[in-house]
Order: structure tokens, then sequence, then C-alpha cells
């Protein structure tokens, strides 16, 4: 009888993650599909329902900063334990809301669980995968939230029908918290304290010092990460549209049915599935090919940006149901093509201080999603159309595949000695 080769703790706690951004984009997204019913009961016009799309955004953009410095300080641990159970409660929380205020609240609570959890992950990801496979590690995990936004299309489509939009959220919170019981069970912050870690599984992880929440160089580092924080915040605008309204778009804008929209809803975002797992693919082996960061990193990003902006063109001028379908799908595609080279790069830059770096980089996504839903839906009831924010996503971009020039991947943040105190001191002066 051939027994199954034993999984290494490194392969389990990639797995772990890969879960973790499964649930948590289920949570994001599921307001999403039951949105409009949501608008319905609660009344909301579309500025309305963007605002509590954006309501996520404002705790999730601030932390990013302060939440990958906990990860940095406190561990994976212990900080993704913890924002698993505040997304838990949040998600029950969205379940009762009465009115615009409750759900803005709601949202905004989900927002703080899940703000800390990505740059965290990353914290996690650069001690326990070999520096050779960032990109795939990246690329794998966030396919797998996209998987997540393909699946909340169906599953909340179908419990809505079964029980009922409140009671979709009911039910999806447990989910959150075996997942929680099962990370603070297995993974441990340092691989090395891992009782199934072998000489073998360690030696092929990277050797660094720690870093933490203590003499994180802000303002240096943040200079550092801000081009990728930029390109980062062209890409969430376009993110945000499709996470928050495309459900609603085919509503709106063809007048399908909510089971029919999710069915259509779901077919875009598995699109980005695919585009996910093959950005993080392509990156690490362009890298292994050449040994060029820049090529690897920024080449795929700036492939991404331009394919989204050629076929987000035709839905601006194509009044078309097959079209819309087709190319939103592609766009969407190429769009994730950015997410594994771009999460890679603060790894590659900053890696002592990967949790701290990535969550700058993200403030951008965080801060588009604070714009965006509410942008699209303030513009789509003064012009009835949806034409204007779908043209201010293609320049956008446009804009993010020009920005990405200036990615440097291949130089690293160059650190300056700390002080006992925790504060930067001057390099030595030689003669």
């Amino acid at each position: 009888m051939r027994v199954l080769p034993k999984l290494r703790p490194p392969t389990v706690v990639l797995m772990l993650l890969c879960a973790m951004y499964f649930l948590l984009f289920v949570n994001r997204t599921n307001i999403a599909i039951a949105g409009p019913l949501m608008q319905r009961e609660l009344h909301l016009s579309n500025t309305e329902l963007g605002l509590a799309f954006s309501a996520f955004a404002y705790p999730y953009a601030l932390f990013q900063l302060f939440g990958g410095m906990l990860g940095d300080r406190f561990g994976p641990r212990l900080t993704l334990g913890v924002a698993t159970f505040a997304v838990a409660l949040a998600t029950i929380w969205t379940g009762a809301a009465g009115g615009l205020l409750s759900l803005f609240m709601a949202r905004f609570a989900l927002g703080i669980g899940e703000g800390a959890a990505f740059p965290t992950a990353t914290r996690a990801m650069s001690v326990w995968t070999p520096a050779a496979d960032w990109g795939f590690a990246q690329g794998i995990t966030h396919t797998f939230s996209r998987i997540g936004n393909w699946a909340a299309a169906l599953i909340v489509a179908v419990l809505i029908a079964l029980v009922s939009w409140r009671a979709s959220f009911y039910l999806l919170a447990p989910v959150n918290l075996v997942w929680m019981f099962a990370w603070i069970w297995y993974f441990r912050d340092r691989p090395a304290d891992h009782a199934g870690m072998t000489s073998g599984d360690l030696a092929k992880l990277p050797v660094r010092k720690q870093g933490g929440g203590r003499g994180v160089p802000w303002l240096r580092l943040a200079r550092c990460i801000l081009p990728v924080t930029c390109v980062d915040f062209c890409y969430g605008w376009t993110l945000w549209l499709f996470q928050s309204w495309i459900p609603s778009f085919f509503v709106q804008n063809y007048g399908l049915n909510l089971n029919t929209s999710a069915l259509y809803s779901a077919g875009v975002l598995f699109a980005g599935v695919i585009g996910d797992t093959l950005g993080g693919l392509a990156s690490d082996y362009i890298l292994k090919r050449s040994g060029d960061l820049r090529l690897a990193r920024r080449g795929v990003i700036m492939a991404g940006f331009i394919g989204g902006c050629i076929f987000m063109l035709p839905i601006v001028f194509v009044h078309d149901l097959t079209v819309a379908a087709v190319c939103l799908s592609l766009a969407f595609f190429f769009a994730e093509l950015i997410v594994g080279p771009i999460w890679a790069v603060p790894m590659d830059i900053a890696p002592r201080y990967a949790g701290t770096a990535s969550g700058m980089m993200n403030f951008g996504f965080g801060l588009a999603g604070i714009i965006s839903p509410l942008f699209f839906g303030l513009l789509i009831d003064l012009t009835g159309t949806w034409t204007a924010p779908l043209a201010i996503s293609v320049a956008l971009l446009l804009l993010g595949a020009i920005l990405a020039v200036r990615l440097r991947p291949d130089v690293p943040f160059a650190e300056l000695p700390v002080s006992a105190s925790g504060t930067e001191t001057a390099a030595p002066q030689t003669a």
C-alpha cells in the first residue's frame, strides 16, 4: 500500500495562509453579493451603499501601517489569531445591521481585523518560505483570495436562497474561529521552534536578523517603499471595483436577477484566480532564468497593467452583456498578474521589516478602497451611467504601468546602525 508523503511544516504553514486568504476574501466580498438585497431592505442609494463598501477601507488602510508593525513586533502567531477573531465578530455584526450607520460600523470593524492580516502574513512568508519562492508564495495565497471572491459569489447566493442574506453572514462567521484555533495550535513565529522542522528544512529558509516594531526606520523605509505604494494604489482602484460593484453592475446595467448576476460575477472573478497563480509563477520563473529582479517583478507588473487597460476599454464603449463578461474577465486576469510580484517587492527590498514594508505598500491599496467604492457609487447616481467610473479605471491602469517603471526591487533597503535606545545613528566615517 502506497503511503502519501508527509507534508513538511513550511508547506502546511503556506496551506494555512492560503486558507486564511480564502476566508478573509469571502468575508470581504459577501457584502457585494448581498448588496442589492441589502440596498432594498435598508433603503440605501448607490452613494450610501458605496459609503458602506468604503467603510472597510478606512481602518484597513491605517492598519496596513500599524498592522505590519504589530506583526513584526508581536509575531504572526498572535497577530493573525487576534485579527481573525475580529473578522468573525464583524461578520456577525454585518448580518445584524439595521441601517446605514450600523452597516458602516460593521464594515469598519471588519477592516480593522483584515487590515493587520496581509502584511503580517507576508511577515510569516518571509521567514517560512525560501527567498526564491516568494513570488510563488504571494501568488498562490492571493490566488486563494480570488477563489474566495469567486466562491463568495456562489456560496452567498446559495445561502441567501436557502435562508436569508442576514443568515448568510451568521453562518460564515464561525469558520474563521476554526482557522484561528488551527493557526495558534500549529504555527510558530520562528521555524526552528516548530517540533516538526528538520535541519534540512531550516537550511532552505532565509537566515536573517529578526526585525521588530522597535527601531523600525519609518521615514527612510517609507520613502523607499513609496513608489510601490503609488503603483499599488493604481492596482487597488480597479480591484475595489471588481470586489464591490461587479454584481451590481450586472444587475443595474443589464437587468439581471441576483442568481444570474452571481453566476456572471463568479465567472469574472474566477479569471483572477488564474491570473494570481500565473503572475507569481511567471515572476519566479523569470528570476530563476535571468537573475534579474527588475525584469521578474517590474516586467510582470507592467504587463498586467497594460493588459488590464486594453481589455477595460471595450466595456467603456460597448453596451453588450457578452462583451462585458468576456472583457471584464480578461481585464481581471491581467490585473491579477500584478499581485504576486508586487507583494514580493517589499520582501525583496526590506526582508527584515517585511511586515512593515508590505503594510506601507498596501496602504496604497487601502487608500484606493476609501475613495474608489464611494466615488463609483456617487458618479453612478450623478450621471446615471457606468461609463465615467469605468473610464477612470482605465486611466489609472495606464498610470500604474507608467509608475511601475520606477520600481527597484533589486536595490535593497540600506540599514543604518541602531543605538541602544532604538534610534538610528550615522554611519561611522572612514578616512
